[in-house]
C-alpha cells in the first residue's frame, strides 16, 4: 500500500482530480458510462499506471559497448 502512495507530483494529483470530477459529473447527470470512465481515470493515478507515470513510455537503453564501424558510401553515376 505504501508503494502506491509514494512519488506524487502535480500531474498525478491533477489526473486524480479530473477523474473525480468526471465521476461527480456522471452522477449528477445520471450518465453511468461516464461514472465508469471516471472511476477508471481515478484509479490510474492512484495505482500509478498509465503512460504519464512510472516511465510507461520510455524505451530501454541498450547497454552494449559494441563500436559501430564507419560507413562508406559510393557515388553512383
Amino acid at each position: 500500500m505504501k508503494k502506491y502512495l509514494r512519488n506524487w507530483n502535480f500531474m498525478r494529483v491533477l489526473r486524480l482530480a479530473l477523474g473525480i470530477l468526471v465521476v461527480v459529473q456522471g452522477i449528477q447527470t445520471k450518465e453511468w458510462l461516464l461514472v465508469g470512465f471516471g472511476i477508471l481515470f481515478s484509479l490510474m493515478p492512484l495505482i500509478n499506471i498509465g503512460c504519464c507515470g512510472a516511465s510507461g513510455c520510455n524505451i530501454p537503453v541498450s547497454k552494449s559497448n559494441k563500436k559501430v564501424e564507419d560507413i562508406t558510401y559510393e557515388e553512383v553515376h
